[in-house]
């Protein structure tokens, strides 16, 4: 368990496990722990792998900003590839969960000479297909003052799951608010991705759509 710093932000990590590394990036409101270590991931991979696993910026035990430009652009896939220089390591396998596989897409686009396979969990084509996934009711929702005042079912869901994970809830609407570019089919589909990628997604998911 350590951290290292990431453009100024403090981020932690943990490893588990020796062997070919394997590089684990979890979900929205969630850390590392809570979608890997809960799940017995870390014991199931780290019996074959070196498994290194991030909480990303504002999550977990890492550090929260609070300003939306702190998690703009590419900057959550960049502190991947910094957690992989500070580690040495070239190339890995790589699974990344809701969030975390939309930021593995972006490394996909941006870094594939980083990437030796991708998995994908929790994503599908209701993200890279019109209309694009609107982010403002759930980050109304962060920053409401009583979920009592959230109306709308999915805006809803994230906060009381955001509760739950006892996390920062500005820093939370700080991410879910940045100014990043949606990945359409399009823009993916030009890239002309040659890593191996397997797309895993729940037969009851409905809100990611086809894989």
């Amino acid at each position: 368990m350590a951290y290292y710093d990431s453009d100024g932000v403090q981020i932690y990590f943990e490893e588990h496990g020796k062997g070919e590394p394997v590089l684990l990036v979890h979900g929205f409101a969630s850390r590392a722990e809570h979608n890997w270590g809960a799940m017995n991931w870390f014991t199931t991979l780290g019996a074959h792998y070196r498994v290194v696993a991030l909480d990303c910026r504002g999550h977990g035990k890492s550090g929260k900003p609070h300003d939306p430009a702190a998690y703009g652009g590419e900057t959550m896939g960049d502190d991947v590839i910094r957690l992989m220089d500070h580690l040495g390591i070239k190339r890995t396998l790589i699974m990344g969960y809701s969030m975390g596989a939309r930021i593995v897409t972006g490394l996909l686009m941006m870094h594939p000479g980083r990437l030796r396979g991708a998995v994908l969990g929790g994503i599908g084509a209701a993200t890279a297909s019109a209309p694009i996934f609107d982010r403002k009711p759930i980050v109304d929702a962060l920053l409401a003052e009583n979920i009592s005042t959230v109306k709308e079912q999915r805006a809803r869901d994230f906060r009381q799951f955001a509760e739950a994970t006892s996390n920062d809830l500005k820093a939370l609407a700080a991410c879910m608010g940045s100014n990043r570019e949606d990945f359409t089919a399009e823009r993916i589909a030009a890239q002309k991705i040659r890593v191996p990628v397997m797309i895993v997604i729940g037969t009851k998911d409905l809100l990611v759509g086809n894989p």
